[in-house]
Order: structure tokens, then sequence, then C-alpha cells
């Protein structure tokens, strides 16, 4: 099969793998209709995320055709067409039964923060990822989901992670109706926790970044505020100026290690890794949410030391909360507000790309070329989801 593949810092190629096998009576195997590169994806791309090997396929985020189930495989047939959560998770364990399906006990066994992650290097486990014709899908019974068939495909293969992960970001912000809510991060996951902010009855929501067409993108996408951080002397002071010299209500954080802003922080996380990813974003969240706020962190950073202001935070009182996104328990509530008209995720999707192409695809994305919110890979010869026809009135 034709497969991503890692050479090293800033090399990836497409290249044929081996198809994947059923190794265990809970796996399926899935032929990949959409995936997408995701901007922590980029961490891994950037040689940002240890032990990520050469030879591994990248892709948490995509969706398929069930070829061929194991024989403990009871909840889905071939031929189904699902979606598939960037989690790894049993469904059984202490965490996965307390829905943190990010945090399952037994899909990474080494590690004892993250769960198991699809293409994220083996500190999540070590399992290939969706940039490929097939993936094999552990736990099969368990985490993806058929995709209703009035949702479309490209609709769906958001709804594996950069939706539901933005979604999960207001939602940890604790968002109370009329709060001012600020994003710092104008990519996909930052657009849909601006999105998602109003879902949840902000009052006011203002999104941070540095890139023109990426704050021009969030007006038309998420109808808020933009802050271009470059025009900024001091975050947190512009923040207080913006809001009554109080501070927004909640920060989110949606940037993660690679932010830039600050030379300290860029020179001492991302260049000489002394600490793990630069914690820009980190600060600027913490110095300019108000006394007794929520910050939400749902960018990425790596499980090393990183330089955090932890005194400010307690002595304003803030409530910090973070996490990667249990997919899982969000999928039912957002293919509702899709289905409603409250939200089209694939309106943030710039570039579809054909899998072969998936190096350049990578530059792109990394080097923010062409307007590039969002890639979709798709491979060759994708099977085509089939729909039921639409219904007409008489």
């Amino acid at each position: 099969m034709l497969a991503m593949d890692f050479r090293g810092p800033y090399r990836v190629r497409a290249r044929q793998k081996q198809d994947p096998v059923i190794e265990h009576p809970n796996d399926a195997i899935v032929r990949v209709s959409r995936s997408c590169i995701c901007g922590s994806d980029l961490h891994l791309y950037h040689g940002m995320v240890p032990d990520t090997r050469v030879g591994s396929t990248f892709g948490h985020e995509f969706t398929g055709f069930v070829e061929e189930v194991g024989p403990g495989v009871k909840n889905l047939k071939v031929g189904d067409h699902v979606l598939v959560p960037f989690n790894i998770f049993c469904g059984a364990c202490y965490f996965c039964r307390r829905e943190l399906y990010s945090n399952c006990h037994n899909t990474n066994p080494e590690a004892t923060a993250v769960g198991g992650i699809y293409g994220y290097s083996h500190t999540a486990g070590g399992y290939d990822g969706g940039q490929a014709e097939r993936v094999r899908v552990p736990m099969a019974d368990i985490g993806p989901v058929v995709i209703p068939d009035d949702i479309d495909v490209d609709n769906a293969v958001l709804l594996t992670d950069a939706f539901p992960t933005g979604y999960q970001a207001a939602e940890m912000g604790d968002i109370h109706e009329g709060d001012t809510v600020v994003v710092f991060g104008a990519g996909p996951v930052g657009l849909f926790a601006a999105k998602s902010a109003w879902l949840f009855g902000a009052g006011r929501v203002i999104v941070v970044d540095h890139i023109e067409y990426r704050l021009d993108f969030a007006k038309r996408f998420a109808h808020c505020e933009t802050v271009d951080f470059r025009e900024v002397g001091d975050m947190a002071i512009h923040i207080k100026k913006m809001t009554d010299w109080l501070g927004a209500d909640v920060c989110i954080d949606a940037v993660g290690c690679e932010a830039a802003g600050s030379v300290v922080q860029s020179i001492t996380g991302r260049y000489m890794k002394m600490q793990a990813g630069a914690a820009t974003v980190l600060h600027w969240a913490i110095n300019s949410v108000r006394k007794g706020g929520t910050v939400s962190i749902v960018g990425v950073y790596g499980p090393t030391f990183n330089a955090v202001p932890i005194g400010n935070a307690l002595n304003k009182g803030l409530t910090l909360r973070m996490n990667q996104a249990s997919v899982r328990r969000h999928v039912p509530r957002l293919i509702e507000h899709i289905q409603a008209g409250h939200i089209d995720p694939k309106q943030i999707i710039t570039h579809r790309v054909p899998l072969e192409d998936v190096s350049d695809a990578y530059h792109i994305f990394s080097s923010k070329l062409d307007n590039c919110i969002k890639a979709v890979l798709i491979p060759p010869n994708a099977p085509i989801a089939r729909r039921r026809p639409a219904l007409t009135g008489a």
C-alpha cells in the first residue's frame, strides 16, 4: 500500500509499505477514505516529539471503510464507513470508565500520562497512522463510529480530532453566559475553539495570532474579534485594556510547543530544547486571564519540563484545565450540531492533496503557504461513500 513515511525532521515521502494485518481478535482493517495533516503532526515533522522513529507513518485524523474484522469484533461489519477517533482506548479501564479516553491505561502501557494515539511516535504507543491507504484499528468495537448517511465525509474526518479538540477546549473553559473568551492560535483547533465558545454562551470571543490570512479567516468563520500579536507590546496589558482592565474570563491555549512571539521562549524551547517547547502562550494565557478565571490548554507540549509562571496562577486563583480530547465522548453531540446546521466544519479545509504528494502537503502546511488552513490527504482510488437518495415531498 502507499503510505506516508517519516525519514527524519522535515523529511517525509510517500512510498509503498506492507499492508497491515489483523494482529488481535478485536482489530479491524480500514481502507482510508480521508486523512488530515494536523497541526500537532507538525511537531513530529519538526523533530519536537521524543522517540519519533524513522519509518513511522503519521496521521491520527482519518475516516475509512471497514475491509476486515477480527473474530472478536461485533459492532462493525465489512463495508461500514467509519470515523476513527485519534485516541486508541480499551473502554474498560479506570480512566475509560470515566470517559477519559485519551488517558486509557491499557493502550500505551509504557507511558504514565497519555494513552495510545494513531501515528504519534512511540511515546504514544508506536501505532501507525492514517496517512496511508489502509490502517490497523485496534479495539475496533470501542472507538470507530459509523458515519451517519447525512454527514459529509469531509465533515466526518474533522470529527476525529480537530473539531472535538476545539470543542473540549471551550468545554474545559467552563464558559458562562456573556463571558469574554480569548483563544490563542488561529489554526484549525483554535478556530473550532472560538466557534464552540459561542455554543457555550460566550458574549465575546477574541482570537490571537500573527498570520494575516489566518486572522482574516477567523473573522469570517468564527465571527470573532482578532489581535495580531506582532502589533502588541505586552499581551497581558493589551487584553486587560480590551476588558475594562479585568482580563478575560477564559483563555484557551490552542498553540502548544511551537508558539512564536517570544525570542527567549523560542530559543530555549524550540531550538535549544532546554524545555519541552516554547511556553509563550502559557505565559500569555495565565497573565491575560482575570483573577479567578480559567485557562484551558489543548495545545500540545512535550512530556518534560516547561518554565510556567505557576506562582501567578496560584496568586490569581486560576483554574487550569488541560488534556488531550476524549473524542468519542463528544462525537454524538457534535454530529447533532452539524445536522442542525450550527456549524459546517469542512469550511476550514483549504487544500485537498493526493496522498502521493504528501511531502508537498507537509511543506505547504508547515510553511503556511497558499493561505493553507487545513490540508486533507486523499489516497489513490479512495472509496467513495454511498449516500441514501434524498427524499422528496409530493
